[in-house]
């Protein structure tokens, strides 16, 4: 009973998230420059991505959604990192950024704030955002074989646009 009510929260809740969109935000990245969101998003499609440096499916997912940028950057799709790591481990971003060699802008949520506003539960969890600003499809967690997912949706979503 219990897993089924997680069950469905999770669903609600993640429908919910689907009807929202959004706005401009502002952080540092990992080079402590302040940079924006309408800066920083893509033509037609913004990923992103929502991780922490503890998280192993986040370390998992980075190097296939570097592939993904590799493919797309130049086809109005562009992935934005969010590590929401807190004040006790925000050191460590930027060398594992540097050593995973993340080719997309990474910024630092440190006190989780867009992650909070979008409901974010889960890392990684990635947000897919149309030319308009609304999510168009979120998906959490890594495992393998996610990365031909994300590839399809991607797909999916570049046709509807």
């Amino acid at each position: 009973m219990k897993i089924l009510i997680i069950m469905l929260c999770v669903l609600f809740s993640t429908l919910g998230i689907t009807a929202q969109t959004v706005t401009d935000f502002e952080f540092r990245d990992i080079e402590n420059n302040t940079r924006t969101y309408n800066e920083l998003k893509g033509e037609k499609l913004t990923l992103i991505d929502f991780w922490a440096t503890w998280c192993k499916p986040c370390n998992k997912a980075i190097p296939e959604l570097n592939k993904i940028y590799g493919l797309y950057k130049n086809k109005g799709v562009e992935i934005i990192g969010i590590n929401c790591d807190g004040p006790r481990s925000v050191s460590k971003v930027a060398p594992l950024s540097k050593s995973l060699q993340i080719q997309y802008p990474v910024l630092i949520d440190i006190n989780s704030e867009l992650k909070t506003e979008l409901n974010i539960i889960a890392f990684p969890t990635l947000i897919m955002v149309n030319s308009k600003g609304k999510i168009v499809w979120i998906h959490e967690g890594f495992v393998s074989g996610d990365a031909e997912i994300i590839l399809s949706e991607i797909e999916k979503q570049l046709k509807e646009n």
